[in-house]
């Protein structure tokens, strides 16, 4: 009985890292996503319909050089961080009523994966 109590706490505590293990993101399916959801608008390098990510992280929404935002974002005072991300890439409506993002992520495993291929692929010099 006791062999048994221990395989099920082992099977927990690897549950658990499991969990982790996901929440960080997969760049690798990150960038699949991107090149299917974002890269009709966006770019790491270039501003396009939508503002270049290069730089995106620790950055204040609406302040990439040469872009032309929505009063709504460039008045926002959100800084990007893969929290305020989350919630732009769940519903940018909701997060700053009047932006002109057009484009939700509703899977949680597929936002983690886009901010964490973002997080390695705008870091790069």
């Amino acid at each position: 009985m006791k062999l048994n109590h221990c395989f099920r706490l082992i099977g927990v505590a690897c549950m658990g890292l499991a969990h982790t293990a996901t929440a960080a993101g997969d760049a690798a399916r990150g960038q699949t996503l991107y090149q299917t959801i974002c890269i009709a608008c966006h770019s790491i390098e270039y501003n396009g319909v939508g503002p270049a990510h290069k730089g995106l992280f620790g950055r204040k929404a609406g302040e990439q050089a040469q872009y032309v935002y929505s009063p709504a974002l460039k008045s926002s005072n959100i800084v990007w961080t893969d929290s305020t991300l989350d919630k732009w890439l769940t519903n940018p409506e909701n997060l700053i009523p009047g932006q002109k993002m057009g484009v939700m992520v509703p899977s949680a495993e597929d936002r983690s994966d886009l901010i964490a291929y973002l997080k390695k692929e705008t870091a790069k010099k």
